[in-house]
């Protein structure tokens, strides 16, 4: 039960949703350079498991890390933090 509870949980938005059951989300994190400790933006995409295919471009969602779905979707949609508008 310990291994559930340390999933990541990821914040992000909805750049791609042409796939079936599957949405790309971009996920952008801070971090601080170790050298000039000057704080830069990191950008990463995930292909994310969407079952009812409910989210569209531009949703805020929160995804969470699950077992192997696919070649490349590692994640599952959790839920739909705001709709975009």
């Amino acid at each position: 039960m310990e291994e559930r509870n340390r999933r990541r949980k990821r914040v992000g938005i909805v750049v791609s949703d042409k796939m079936d059951k599957t949405v790309v989300v971009s996920v952008t994190s801070t971090y601080q350079d170790p050298e000039y400790k000057k704080y830069l933006k990191r950008t990463k995409t995930y292909k994310v498991h969407d079952e009812n295919n409910e989210s569209h471009v531009g949703d805020t969602v929160e995804i969470v890390e699950t077992r192997p779905l696919s070649k490349d979707k590692y994640h599952r949609l959790n839920k739909i933090v705001e709709r975009a508008k």
